[in-house]
């Protein structure tokens, strides 16, 4: 580690370890990187994703009783509807006369339950596939989930949930006696009766993480993209060297999840991408930008119809995660934010991207630069953020 390292991560510690933080300071401090020693990120991401109160005295109070909730949370939501009474105490009457699996009342748990399948579907998909090119999401988590695993609770996995059933959209029909008919076919894929079906991997806590936030937000439900948002700010806190962090970072990951989706849900809800507060706005000041900056480049991407849509409309509603490797993902995350106008920067660091590219650009048809857009080269993430500040000062 060199001098200046050591210098820099002392100026980090100093300001945490005041009795009540200077978030100003921080977020500056922050805004021009986080060293990933001695777990900075981790800390410094729950204070400026307003997650942890800037009086460190309130700490343990207060994450005791977020994570307590959280349990309450997947005690209430990550459930089959025969587990409200316990997993064998369905009898005959319950079918008949309560909830069962053919009730299409709104207000059915097992109605429910079956909406819920679509979703846990898509999400399922998601997951699976979240950063492929690391193997931390495939890897067994150290800390997993001992309420969901303990079966004498009722309470199954999500995971165990997906395989048990093949989570097609659940038709109803209709029969010619006048009974509804689900139609839905079991898996017969089955696990084998050892310790590996007791071993949660990374994955499975970031579909929880998912699942959960979709059953609280009913209006936005889980939108394909998320589990993109999602997954670096799970790796930050299960990576963090610190183990009370890492078994806690479930818990922590869902509350700062669901502050971020606060301030940029709107960029999920397709109705708004053509309104002032949607992210096509956003796409055309990438634009503006590069107009002022840079004509040349405009104008030649405007002669072969490239659209902002047709490639930042990724950048901006997934902050950059899908166009980097995750280290760099982190790197740029520390900027964006920690930026004071929250996301402002991201669309100089957009148009950064572009700039740094130009020559390509402009030697390139539209089939070549269509690609290089759509899947940018790995390329020097302090040089895109030097840039990108060099863009804001002129600007």
């Amino acid at each position: 580690m060199t001098a200046s390292l050591k210098a820099r991560i002392k100026i980090f510690e100093d300001i945490l370890s005041q009795e009540k933080v200077d978030f100003v300071k921080l977020q500056n401090l922050c805004f021009h990187g986080i060293p990933h020693e001695s777990g900075l990120r981790s800390i410094c991401w729950k204070i400026i994703l307003n997650y942890l109160p800037v009086n460190r005295k309130e700490w343990p109070i207060f994450l005791q009783r977020q994570r307590a909730l959280y349990t309450q949370f997947l005690q209430e939501l990550v459930f089959q509807p025969a587990s409200a009474k316990g997993p064998h105490q369905t009898n005959r009457e319950d079918v008949t006369f309560e909830d069962h699996p053919l009730n299409t009342n709104p207000e059915s748990q097992w109605n429910s339950f079956f909406k819920d399948n679509e979703v846990l579907l898509q999400i399922d998909k998601d997951v699976r596939r979240l950063y492929p090119d690391m193997a931390f999401f495939q890897r067994p988590t150290s800390f997993p989930c001992h309420l969901l695993l303990d079966s004498s609770k009722g309470i199954e996995t999500l995971r165990r949930r997906v395989e048990r059933s093949s989570l097609n959209a659940v038709p109803v029909k209709c029969l010619r006696s006048g009974v509804n008919n689900i139609q839905h076919s079991e898996q017969t894929r089955k696990e084998s009766a050892t310790g590996e079906e007791l071993r949660e991997v990374h994955w499975e806590v970031v579909e929880r993480v998912l699942f959960v936030y979709a059953k609280l937000n009913p209006g936005l439900a889980y939108v394909q993209g998320m589990n993109e948002i999602v997954g670096p700010i799970y790796y930050t806190f299960a990576s963090d060297p610190q183990p009370q962090c890492q078994e806690h970072a479930e818990a922590d990951t869902f509350f700062c999840f669901t502050n971020l989706m606060a301030e940029i849900r709107d960029n999920f809800i397709k109705s708004l991408d053509g309104t002032q507060c949607g992210i096509g706005l956003h796409m055309n000041r990438i634009y503006e930008l590069l107009h002022q900056h840079d004509s040349d480049l405009f104008l030649h991407l405007e002669s072969q119809h490239i659209e902002p849509q047709f490639f930042a409309f990724r950048w901006l509603t997934l902050l950059l995660s899908q166009e980097f490797l995750l280290p760099d993902v982190l790197q740029l995350w520390d900027s964006l934010l920690a930026d004071f106008h929250r996301f402002d920067f991201l669309i100089y660091v957009c148009s950064a991207m572009l700039l740094l590219i130009r020559d390509k650009l402009l030697d390139g048809d539209f089939p070549t630069n269509m690609k290089l857009l759509q899947e940018y080269p790995i390329g020097d993430v302090p040089a895109i953020l030097t840039k990108a500040i060099e863009l804001q000062e002129k600007s």
